[in-house]
């Protein structure tokens, strides 16, 4: 939430040239005063400490950490029906204020940044672009997705289906449109490409293979801290595409 610059110079005037506590500030101007801490805390001003006041909460902190480390998800709503059943009588909300000092934060998810070489690696997938009505018939609309690593370079055509042959169809439409082919080919979990995994065990689909043994290029699984994330595709590079009909 946006702190007006109003309330901003209220806070900071009555606590530099007034000399009022962060309670007194909150009181008189109606606001929290974790808002107070945090102006002056933008401010640069080192955090004021306040002596802990015995709360409504605190003979029930103990049941509420224990049940949110068993069910993290549970809604406030929900854990506050369950206090109140055991004798809480504070109000609602600010229950939920207190609880979300307490929940438990979920833990970041590491991403290793991915740095290749200029015309080394590509990274491979379908995208599904919902229907497509052609006379009385009604088709799946597929594209095919080749991104180079290094220069985030797109390109995308349009196919009727994402049966093998319109795969292949793909890999040679971008390496002609590229004038060249990376030496280095991922996949993520596509049937197109990958008929097995069990760990690191890959068994790829041998008409790929085929393909892969003639333009002699390295095949390889998109690598675990990409897997479930889909393409890179974001902030790309040029982006080349058909401009026809999508094949089928």
């Amino acid at each position: 939430m946006t702190i007006p610059s109003e309330l901003e110079a209220k806070i900071l005037r009555y606590f530099l040239a007034e000399h009022w506590r962060v309670g007194t500030i909150a009181q008189q101007l109606g606001v929290h005063h974790a808002t107070v801490d945090r102006v002056l805390s933008q401010s640069g001003l080192p955090k004021v400490e306040r002596a802990a006041r015995p709360s409504l909460i605190d003979p029930y902190l103990p049941f509420v950490v224990e049940t949110l480390k068993t069910y993290p998800r549970l809604t406030a709503s929900r854990l506050y029906a369950m206090v109140r059943e055991r004798g809480y009588r504070g109000g609602p909300d600010h229950f939920r204020h207190l609880i979300a000092h307490v929940r438990p934060r979920p833990q970041p998810e590491a991403f290793l940044r991915l740095k290749t070489l200029p015309g080394e690696q590509a990274q491979v997938d379908w995208g599904h672009f919902g229907k497509l009505t052609i006379g009385r018939a009604t088709r799946t609309l597929m594209a095919f997705v080749m991104v180079l690593s290094f220069s985030r370079a797109v390109f995308l055509r349009f196919f009727l289906d994402a049966q093998m042959a319109n795969f292949l169809r793909g890999h040679v439409g971008a390496f002609a449109a590229w004038g060249g082919v990376p030496r280095v080919l991922l996949y993520d979990n596509l049937k197109s490409a990958v008929l097995e995994r069990q760990g690191e065990a890959i068994r790829f689909h041998p008409t790929l293979l085929e393909l892969v043994s003639v333009i002699t290029i390295i095949a390889g699984p998109i690598s675990k801290p990409f897997e479930g994330h889909g393409m890179r595709v974001g902030s790309r590079g040029p982006l080349l595409a058909d401009s026809g009909k999508p094949e089928s």
